[in-house]
Formats: structure tokens, sequence, C-alpha cells
């Protein structure tokens, strides 16, 4: 029986995830769930679950939690620092890194710190800290194993062959809602249109990410340290149907890719049970109708991001800090109207190019980068 906490367990990644533990709780037990300001939904998978501990990560919502009727045997804790000491819990045996942005980074190097198995939806840890992260798991024997379909899709292909026989992986994007627009037709694009997703049911951040395709660009970073790959191994195509989630080209010429319909609980479920596969609660393909599968390169001048992408891939160091930190408060102000669409990788751009660059920065540094790219993106205009 692995006991499962799950980070993050009120977006959309979580959410997947309980589906998973539900259809599988003779294998998998929940130990823990956690939010940053849900605390109403919360409350209510911790109802439905009854898992050993619950966190609310913003402590504001402790006087509402206590308000709330019974929940159970379930011990309730409050601050981000109950997200680490759950996530390095010995009675915990896998953490689900689901929690969006950086604020996942810390719960995420307890739990690789002390060996866990770490199914990791939360690329930014990868893309703030990709190196230090990588060499933790070596040292402490954690696994980690991607939950973003992407890379799910990769870590699957890649086992059919050696590391030495890999040419190249091709991550694939939906080109988002805007996929051949004008670049007139860009500078109005509105938060409501950004967030009209044709194909996945993500939360807002994530969603902007996929429209921008900056999404990808964090991709491209979160593939070459996962899969220990050079920048220019790693090739992005437009793929609408979102069907296949990603392919690996081998020297040989075989291309092998992974498909199935678009829903999380595929990657989800094959993260946890790995390496074994068990039966599974997504969608299947259909076999007895007809569909077709587009594939065509990415607009790299619509969409510059996923220039952003191969240069910090390239760079390492602090750029992946600065630039996951500038996005972030990048799409907020976005989303109130504060910036134009197009003007979120301007800013990235500009935050980055500002920064003091460290080529071997240490943790401690990455975090205090991070403050200084969202105070620098907070005054851009």
């Amino acid at each position: 029986m692995k006991r499962v906490a799950v980070l993050g367990s009120t977006g959309s990644i979580g959410v997947s995830c309980l589906d998973v533990l539900a259809a599988h709780s003779d294998k998998l037990a929940l130990a823990a769930v956690s939010a940053h300001r849900k605390w109403e939904a919360l409350v209510e998978q911790v109802r439905q679950f009854s898992p050993r501990w619950a966190v609310l990560s913003d402590p504001d919502g402790r006087s509402h939690v206590e308000q709330a009727p019974a929940t159970g045997r379930t011990e309730w804790r409050f601050g981000a620092e109950a997200l680490v000491e759950i996530a390095s819990h010995p009675d915990v045996d896998v953490v689900v890194s689901g929690i969006v942005g950086a604020a996942g980074l810390h719960s995420t190097w307890a739990a690789v710190e002390c060996g866990k198995q770490v199914a990791l939806a939360n690329k930014e840890t990868l893309v703030v800290a990709g190196p230090l992260i990588m060499n933790l798991a070596r040292n402490s024997g954690a696994v980690i194993l991607p939950v973003d379909s992407e890379h799910n899709a990769i870590f699957q292909c890649l086992r059919s062959g050696s590391p030495k026989e890999v040419r190249r992986v091709i991550l694939t994007a939906s080109g988002g809602p805007f996929r051949g627009w004008s670049r007139e037709q860009f500078e109005d694009i509105t938060p409501e249109r950004a967030l009209a997703h044709p194909t996945w049911d993500m939360g807002p951040k994530i969603t902007i990410d996929s429209a921008t395709m900056m999404n990808k660009a964090l991709e491209i970073i979160e593939a070459k340290w996962l899969f220990d790959l050079a920048p220019e191994q790693i090739e992005v195509v437009v793929h609408p149907q979102s069907i296949v989630h990603s392919m690996v080209e081998f020297v040989d010429g075989s291309v092998v890719a992974q498909l199935s319909p678009p829903d999380m609980r595929l990657p989800i479920q094959y993260a946890l049970t790995y390496p074994e596969r068990w039966e599974g609660v997504s969608p299947r393909l259909s076999w007895s109708e007809s569909w077709r599968l587009d594939f065509q390169p990415p607009d790299r001048e619509l969409f510059p991001a996923l220039d952003l992408g191969y240069e910090v891939a390239r760079r390492g160091g602090t750029c992946g800090a600065v630039l996951n930190a500038a996005n972030e408060v990048a799409v907020e102000r976005f989303l109130r109207r504060e910036l134009k669409f197009t003007d979120i990788p301007r800013a990235c751009r500009a935050v980055l190019d500002a920064h003091e660059f460290d080529p071997s920065p240490t943790l401690d540094r990455l975090c205090r980068l991070d403050e200084w790219a969202r105070k620098e993106m907070m005054q851009w205009n």
C-alpha cells in the first residue's frame, strides 16, 4: 500500500490525482492533501477521503476551517512550513508535487532530500533549480517521475532505447487558442480569450502559459535537466489535437510516440504506479472512427517565449529562477489587465537581461533572485 501525499490537491492536477487514488484504493492510500486558499474545497476533500493530514498553507484560513463542521480523524496543519513537514514525513511514501509555480519548490526539495518517490507536476522546480534538484536526487536515492503529459510521454518513450541512442525529443504543443492568428490580432487579446483553451482544462496560470507558449519554454528547460539533454536535442512541434503527447527520435531514425486522449489521469497514474501499469481510469482512443493528426512548426516570431526557453536551457545558472518568477508576475498582471498579452514575453526578456547572472548559484541565491525578479516585474511598464 503506497501512502500518497497530494500537495496542491484542489488544483486540476490534484483533483485528477484523487480520481486515480479513488479508483485504486486497494493499492494507494491518501495520506495528505493541501491547498493554499481554497479551504472549502479542501474541507470537502477531507470529508470524502479522510486523509491523515490536511494542510492549508495560507494561515489566514485557519479560522474558516476551525468553524467548519467536524472533519473526522484528519489532523489539520497551517502554514507553508507544514508542507515541508508532510513532504518529508516517514509515513509518506509518494509525494505528488502539484502546487503551481515556485511556491512548490521547498516541499518538493524536502521530498527529494528524504529520498521519496516524487510525482512531479510542478515544472517550476526544475526550471528554477534543475541541477540542484537532480544532484540531490542522485545523492538521496529519490525517484522523480514526471506528471506533465509531455515529459511523462518522453519518460515512457525513452524505455525503448538507451540514453546514448537518443537523437532528440519532440515536445508537442496544442498551439493554444491563438494558433494561426496574425500579429495584429495578438495586440487585442483579452484575458477571457486567453483562458479559453481548446483542448485542456487547466488552472488560469497554466492556461495563460499555454496561450503564450511560455509553458513550452518552461518544458524545454525541464526536459534538459530531467533527461540530461542538450538544448539542441529538444524540439517543439504544434499538434492541435493533443493526442500525441510527445515523441523520441532515436539515432536509427525510429520515432516512438505516446498517444492518448488529453486527460491528465493517465500520466498521473503512471507516475504513481511505475514501473507497473494498472487498469486505467482515463478515456481510450477509439479505433472504430476516422481521425487525423496534424503537426506543424511553431511560429517563433509570434511566440517569442520559445526563444527564451532555449536561451535559459543553454545558459542555466540563475536564468531559470528569474524567467519563472518574472513570468508568474507578468501573468498575474495580464489577468488584472495591467499588461497586454504581448507584453508578457517582452517583459520577461527585459527582467532576464537585467539580472546579475550566476552560473552556479546556491538554493538561497535562487530564492533571493526569485524575489528580486518579482519586484522588477511589478515595476515594469
